[in-house]
Order: structure tokens, then C-alpha cells, then sequence
């Protein structure tokens, strides 16, 4: 939409006053059947698979089609306003169109966005990042956090010369046919508790792959142990998020993290963080909860400033991989985009503004919010509990908080739940990721935190039975 005139930087009919969660389009008199976006969804089946690039997009009947977005609100092309508290699934840390980013983007886009040279903001921006994690020596900038991981783990094959990675039965890290492996197990699928099964996502994965992928069970670290002894020449890494989405945005246990620290130091493999999603929740990202330093960190989403991006960090000796100075380069590496100027100006800015001052302040957001709903569960005795960290949270529709993947799997009734709430809190004027998670920006202050738990206590006293 970007030559709309008639959608772009202006009041449109149905937005809320700031601060106000809106009415839906539905609720003002116009049937989801007459929008505009689903004139847009029949057209783009024509030429999308499914009408859509990113599935995670799709509603029934059919997606919202986004106008604009200013500070902690998304307005669509009904012109209905809503605060998004899903930030492009954790993407935006200052939210839509934040002025700084926009001009600084602005003036680099004038100098030029790509170049096959180098350029001195990748320096600076690498600088940087280093400075907020000791465990970050060198970095290298890739574009998206699946290659971000992707990288990550050849990295770890390239250094140790082992072909097999392990990592948690149904944590997602991406695209990449040996990270996504068990990220969708189902119980018909998935094995014994005590030996989860290498299960392939997308038809026609290789057995090759599934057979060099060892899943172990979240926050059982005994039996990971055992799982690991089994294959323990073989390993080139064992890969965690330290607070996976589909494992029920939990943090890991301490003493699951320093098990997998301890026994990879034991069998000279190396431990790896997918921080895609997590580096966003302290100023070093969530594995300063710990106190380890994994040997290589996969980052992505917020540190683009809105932009593209992904960046692996870690032991120098490790990340020489990739050096192209090396008599024997062990992992050649390129890419056209990597560190192109501006992702990486957008990332600079909105990370520099994500100090300590500014991570603790929506940290604490996040904790207004949780309290919030925890208290409007009690109140209404719904059985349902709250899970996450940082500048995140998620809710179950479960009566105590999952410690692992087989326990956060939802049922068909909680998944009904789920997709209940979501259409509530979409038709009260609030955006929420598709699981009922929420990943907070610094353009939200209290009133959109206390009107988005008010509106989820009304959800929960209008649940169906």
C-alpha cells in the first residue's frame, strides 16, 4: 500500500481515540464479507499460496490487511485502530514508525541501501551488540533469524567436526530442516515421554536429516543427559531457547541450563542459544538469567529495528570459522543483504535506545500485565494460568503452568479457548500473537496494559463452556 494516499498517515473513519481500545469493524456496521480485506484475500489466493506469504497472518474468513502503524497502534484499511501487542511477532521493540528509526533510515536510504562493499556501520553495530554480552567476542549479520541458527549450527559442524546437533522436543528455530525437527510432534507422533521422536515438519525431509537430530525433553535434565551420553562423539552442539514459544514461553530451569553447560564442556560439543526471540527480554539478552556463556548466540527480530535481519555472536575461536583469511576456511560464508546499511542503522537505533533503563521499565510493564491477568483469572475462576518473561507473556488456557512441550500442547477445547480470546480481544481494538501472547514496545504505557487486561476479563466471563 505504499502509493494509498487515501490509507497512509491519516485519521481514517473508525479510529479509536489514543489510549482506547476500539470497537471492531464488525460492531460498526460492516460485515467482515463486505471489507476491503476480503476483496484483497481473493485476489491474493490467485497469486499466494493460501493468499498469504506468512501463514501466521491468516484469520477466518480471512486476514486483516494493515494500513499503517503509529507508536503502539496498527490500523488496518477498514480504518479500525488497534494497540498490537504482537509487535510483528516480537520484531519491534519501539513499536510503528518510531521518528528516530524513521530518520535515520531516511537519511541512509539517501546515501544508498546496499553495496557490495563494506561499510563502517557494520563495524559499529557489531561493536555494540558485543558490548552488551561478554560472551559475544565476534559476530557475523545475516538476514533473518532461521539464518541466524542456521549459520549458528554449521558453525558448530564446521568447528567440531561432528555431524549431529541436539535440541528441545518442540522448540522452534526457524526454516532449516535440522532445526525445525519436532517443532510439531502431535501425541500420535511425538514417542515416549523419556525419548522424544525426531519428527519431520514439512514432507519429504530426509531421514538423514531426522537421524542427526537428537530431541531431548525441556527442563528434565537428567534424562537429556542420558539421551546426550548416547550420542555424545557425535555432537556438535546441543541448541536451546532459553524461553521457547511452543514449549509455553517458559523460562528454562537453571538447572536445566547449567546441566547442558556442564555435560557439553564434558564432551567437547558446544552449547548454542537461538535468542532470536529472547534477546529483547534483558539488556544481554536472556541468557544473563544464567549465569553461562553459551559458545555461540543466534539473534534476530528486534535488533533490525523493524528491518530484515539476523546476526550469530560468540567465542572467537569458534566464529573463525568463518574466516575467509584462514589458510583453510572451514565454513565459507555470504550473503548479499548481510549488513546491508540499512538494517543495520534501523538496528543501532532502536537498540541503543533499548538501554538498561528502557528493558526494565517494559519489563515491568510486562509484570503489570501478568498480575493483572492473573488477577482477572481469579476473579472470574476460569482455569487458566499466565507464563513468559521480560517484555513477554502468554496465556494458557490450562489450570497450572507448562513445564514442557507435551504439557503446553493444547487440546482441541483449549485451543477453542485460545482462538476465542484472540477474536475477542481483535474485535475490542487489541492485536495478540496467535498463541495469546503478547510482546510489549516502549511506545505502550500503563492505560494500554489496564485496558487490555480489562478486556481479557471480559473475555474470560464470556468464554464458552
Amino acid at each position: 500500500f505504499a502509493g494509498r494516499t487515501d490509507v497512509q498517515f491519516a485519521l481514517l473513519p473508525h479510529q479509536a481515540p489514543a489510549g482506547k481500545l476500539s470497537e471492531s469493524s464488525r460492531t460498526q456496521g460492516m460485515t467482515k464479507t463486505e471489507s476491503k480485506s476480503a476483496a484483497l484475500y481473493e485476489r491474493a489466493k490467485r497469486t499466494l499460496p493460501g493468499g498469504v506469504s506468512r501463514n501466521t497472518v491468516l484469520r477466518s474468513p480471512h486476514p486483516a490487511y494493515a494500513a499503517y502503524g503509529k507508536g503502539c497502534r496498527l490500523i488496518d484499511i477498514e480504518g479500525v485502530s488497534r494497540v498490537d501487542f504482537s509487535n510483528n511477532m516480537a520484531s519491534l521493540l519501539h513499536g510503528h514508525a518510531d521518528p528516530e528509526v524513521v530518520a535515520a533510515v531516511t537519511e541512509q536510504l539517501a546515501r544508498g541501501s546496499a553495496f557490495t562493499m563494506a561499510t563502517e556501520i557494520e563495524i559499529e553495530y557489531a561493536e555494540y551488540l558485543c558490548s552488551r554480552s561478554s560472551a559475544f567476542e565476534k559476530m557475523r549479520f545475516v538476514n533473518s533469524g532461521t539464518e541466524a541458527v542456521m549459520g549458528m549450527l554449521k558453525a558448530a559442524r564446521a568447528f567440531t567436526g561432528r555431524p549431529k546437533i541436539a535440541k528441545v522436543e518442540g522448540a522452534y528455530h526457524g526454516l532449516y530442516d535440522y532445526a525445525e525437527v519436532s517443532q510439531t510432534s502431535k501425541p500420535d507422533t511425538w514417542g515416549a515421554a523419556d525419548r522424544p521422536a525426531s519428527v519431520a515438519v514439512a514432507h519429504g525431509t530426509p531421514q538423514a536429516a531426522l537421524n542427526d537430530v537428537i530431541v531431548i525433553p525441556f527442563n528434565d535434565p537428567e534424562r537429556a543427559k542420558e539421551l546426550l551420553d548416547e550420542h555424545k562423539d557425535e555432537l556438535a552442539c546441543v541448541l536451546i531457547d532459553p524461553m521457547p514459544h511452543r514449549v509455553g514461553l517458559k523460562p528454562a530451569d537453571a538447572e536445566f541450563v547449567k546441566a547442558l553447560r556442564e555435560w557439553t564442556h564434558a564432551n567437547g560439543a558446544l552449547l548454542v542459544f537461538d535468542e532470536v526471540i529472547t534477546f529483547r527480554l534483558e539488556f544481554g539478552g536472556a541468557q544473563s538469567w544464567y549465569g553461562v556463556k553459551p559458545d555461540l548466540t543466534s539473534m534476530g527480530k528486534a535488533i533490525g529495528g523493524g528491518f530484515p535481519v539476523g546476526a550469530l555472536a560468540g567465542r572467537a575461536d569458534v566464529m573463525d570459522v568463518m574466516n575467509p583469511l584462514n589458510k583453510k576456511v572451514l565454513f565459507p560464508h555470504s550473503g548479499t543483504f548481510s549488513a546491508n546499511p540499512v538494517t543495520l542503522t534501523a538496528g543501532m537505533t532502536a537498540m541503543k535506545r533499548f538501554d538498561e533503563a528502557a528493558v526494565a521499565r517494559l519489563n515491568a510493564l510486562q509484570q503489570r500485565a501478568v498480575l493483572g491477568i492473573e488477577a482477572a483469572i481469579a476473579r472470574t475462576g476460569i482455569k487458566a494460568c499466565v507464563t513468559g518473561g521480560g517484555s513477554m507473556f502468554r496465556v494458557h488456557f490450562k489450570e497450572q503452568p507448562p513445564h514442557n512441550y507435551r504439557e503446553a500442547y493444547m487440546s482441541a477445547e483449549e485451543q477453542q479457548k485460545v482462538n476465542f480470546m484472540l477474536d475477542h480481544l481483535f474485535d475490542r481494538g487489541a492485536l495478540m500473537i496467535n498463541t495469546c501472547s503478547a510482546a510489549l514496545s516502549t511506545a505502550m504505557g500503563d492505560e494500554e496494559i489496564d485496558q487490555l487486561v480489562e478486556t481479557m476479563e471480559s473475555g474470560f466471563r464470556e468464554l464458552p463452556s
